[in-house]
């Protein structure tokens, strides 16, 4: 399997918990990962499996805006994406 990866850092931790909002569309998608960050202890990391050219930009960034850090996106072959964020 091809992998693209914009790592943010040099090592990617492996993450605390899952989520797939693959099957989603905006704005769902973002709300799904809000629920999830929320649940989640400081520090802790979050795997996103995604699909879109919209939720792939919306997310990171409003991510960022609410204090996450985004620590790698990965492009799949089939279309989707893993992006690994780290609760602030």
């Amino acid at each position: 399997m091809k992998i693209a990866t914009i790592a943010m850092c040099a090592t990617i931790p492996n993450p605390d918990h899952h989520i797939d909002i693959s099957s989603e569309t905006c704005p769902m998608t973002f709300v799904l990962v809000r629920l999830a960050l929320d649940q989640m202890k400081s520090g802790e990391i979050l795997e996103i499996r995604l699909r879109g050219a919209e939720p792939r930009q919306n997310i990171p960034l409003t991510a960022q805006e609410q204090g996450h850090e985004v620590i790698s996106i990965s492009d799949l072959e089939n279309g989707e994406s893993i992006m690994l964020l780290r609760r602030g």
